[in-house]
C-alpha cells in the first residue's frame, strides 16, 4: 500500500455515533427515541430491527459507546449476543431489551459481559439513568459486552522462519474476512517488518507509548496507530541500531490497553526478545510458535515449548510449520521425529508466498496456499471450529 493509500484510509475511518440502538417493535422504538432525546443525545441512530442485523451492521462499521439491541423473537438470545460481541469494539456497553422476565436469561447476559437487561415493557425513566449513567462512566465498572480482547504472541523459534509473514497475513485476514477488530503490535523495534509488508511507513508513536506508557489513552491509540485496513491497526516503529529494547513492564502496560479496544491483539515478538519478558509471556493467551521444516527448527521448537511449559487454561501453544516442502527442508515426517511431535498448522513453501518478502502482503494475499495454511487457525481463533474434529487448536483456544 503507497502513503497515499495508508492517508486515505487514515482519513476514511468512520466515526461511530455515540449511541445506537436496534429495536423490533414500534412502542419501544418510540421510548428509546424519546429516552436520548430527554437525556440531550443527539448523536444517535434508532434502527427498527434485532439483534441479528445489529450484529451485520457492526461488522462492517466501528462501535458506538453504548448500544441498546433487542433479542425479542430469538431462539437463543444468548447465543446471538456472544455473536455481536465478535463483532464490536471490546469497550462497547451493551444494554439487552426482551421480552422475557427471565432470571437465569438475565444472569447468563450479565456474564457475558451486557450491562443491563429490560424486559417489555421497559420504564422510560429506568431507562434513561441506565443510559445515562453509562454514557457519563458512573458505572465504570459495569462489564463490556464485548469483554477483553485475545491476546495472541507469534514467535519465530529461531529467525528467517516467516514468523512476520504468519502474524501480518493472520491478521489481515482475520480483520478483512473474518471482520475483526485486530491490532497488530510489531515488537522488533530495529526492523519494522510487518510496516514494510503492509506497505506503510513505522511511525515514533510506539516509542513513544513503551517510554511514556501512562500517557497512552484513547485520544492517543486513535491518533498514533496506523490504520492499514478498515478493522486491522499496526504499532511498528523503526528504532536506530543499538536502541534500548522495551521494558517488560511498559509492554504490558501498553498490551493492557490494546486489549479493551481490540477483538484480538497479535504481538509478533522477536525470538531474542521473549526470553527477558517471562511475565508478558505468563499472560492469558495463546502462543504461535512458528518453525521451518529444517533440523535447526525442529530442535529450536523443543527448546521454546520447555521455556514456555504446558498448556494450562489460560495460557496456550501452537505450532505452524512454515515454508514445509522448500529446498533443503527435511520430509515432514522426519521433521516431526526430530521435534517430537506433528505441527498443528503447516503451511507449504509456495512461490506466491515468496514474493511476500519483495512485495509485501499484498502479494501473499493471492496465495491460496497460505489461505489454506492459515484457515484452521483463523477458524479457531475466531470461535468458529467444527465440533466434530476436537483438535489440538479447538483446546488451544476453545
Amino acid at each position: 500500500m503507497s502513503d497515499h493509500a495508508a492517508e486515505a484510509t487514515q482519513s476514511s475511518r468512520q466515526t461511530a455515533p455515540t449511541a445506537m440502538a436496534f429495536i423490533a417493535d414500534p412502542e419501544t422504538e418510540g421510548l428509546v427515541r424519546r429516552a436520548f432525546a430527554d437525556l440531550g443525545v443527539s448523536d444517535v441512530q434508532v434502527t427498527r430491527g434485532g439483534v441479528e442485523s445489529a450484529t451485520q451492521t457492526l461488522a462492517r462499521q466501528k462501535s458506538p459507546r453504548l448500544l441498546l439491541v433487542d433479542v425479542s423473537g430469538a431462539a437463543d438470545p444468548l447465543a446471538r449476543v456472544n455473536e455481536l460481541a465478535d463483532a464490536c469494539e471490546p469497550e462497547i456497553r451493551v444494554v439487552v431489551i426482551g421480552e422475557k422476565n427471565d432470571i437465569r436469561l438475565f444472569k447468563e447476559l450479565r456474564s457475558a459481559g451486557v450491562s443491563e437487561y429490560f424486559f417489555k415493557p421497559v420504564a422510560l425513566d429506568t431507562l434513561k439513568r441506565v443510559c445515562n449513567a453509562l454514557l457519563n462512566g458512573e458505572r465504570a465498572d459495569a462489564p463490556s459486552a464485548a469483554g477483553v480482547g485475545k491476546l495472541v504472541f507469534v514467535l519465530g523459534v529461531r529467525g528467517g522462519v516467516g514468523a512476520t509473514t504468519v502474524a501480518v497475513n493472520a491478521a489481515m485476514r482475520l480483520a478483512t474476512k473474518g471482520q475483526r477488530w485486530v491490532m497488530l503490535l510489531d515488537l522488533d523495534l530495529e526492523s519494522g517488518d510487518s510496516a514494510l509488508k503492509l506497505g506503510v511507513n513505522p511511525t515514533d508513536a510506539l516509542r513513544e507509548a513503551l517510554d511514556r506508557p501512562e500517557r497512552v489513552d484513547k485520544l492517543f491509540l486513535e491518533r498514533g496507530v496506523l490504520h492499514v485496513r478498515e478493522r486491522l491497526d499496526l504499532l511498528a516503529g523503526l528504532d536506530p541500531f543499538g536502541a534500548a529494547p522495551p521494558r517488560e513492564d511498559a509492554v504490558i502496560a501498553l498490551i493492557d490497553k490494546l486489549l479493551q479496544r481490540y477483538r484480538f491483539v497479535f504481538v509478533d515478538l522477536p525470538p531474542a526478545l521473549a526470553p527477558r519478558m517471562s511475565r508478558l509471556m505468563s499472560m492469558p493467551g495463546a502462543t504461535v510458535l512458528v518453525s521451518s521444516a529444517s533440523l535447526a527448527s525442529a530442535r529450536d521448537l523443543m527448546r521454546w515449548r520447555a521455556w514456555l511449559g504446558p498448556n494450562s487454561p489460560e495460557r496456550r501453544t501452537a505450532h505452524v510449520l512454515n515454508l514445509s516442502g522448500a529446498e533443503g527442508a527435511l520430509p515432514k515426517d522426519e521433521f516431526i521425529r526430530a521435534a517430537g511431535a506433528p505441527p498443528d498448522v503447516i503451511i507449504p513453501w509456495d512461490r506466491v508466498i515468496a514474493a511476500d518478502a519483495t512485495f509485501g502482503a499484498e502479494a501473499a494475499r493471492k496465495s491460496a496456499a497460505l489461505d489454506r495454511g492459515l484457515a484452521p487457525l483463523l477458524r479457531e481463533l475466531a470461535g468458529e471450529g467444527v465440533a466434530k474434529k476436537r483438535s489440538i487448536l479447538r483446546r488451544l483456544f476453545g
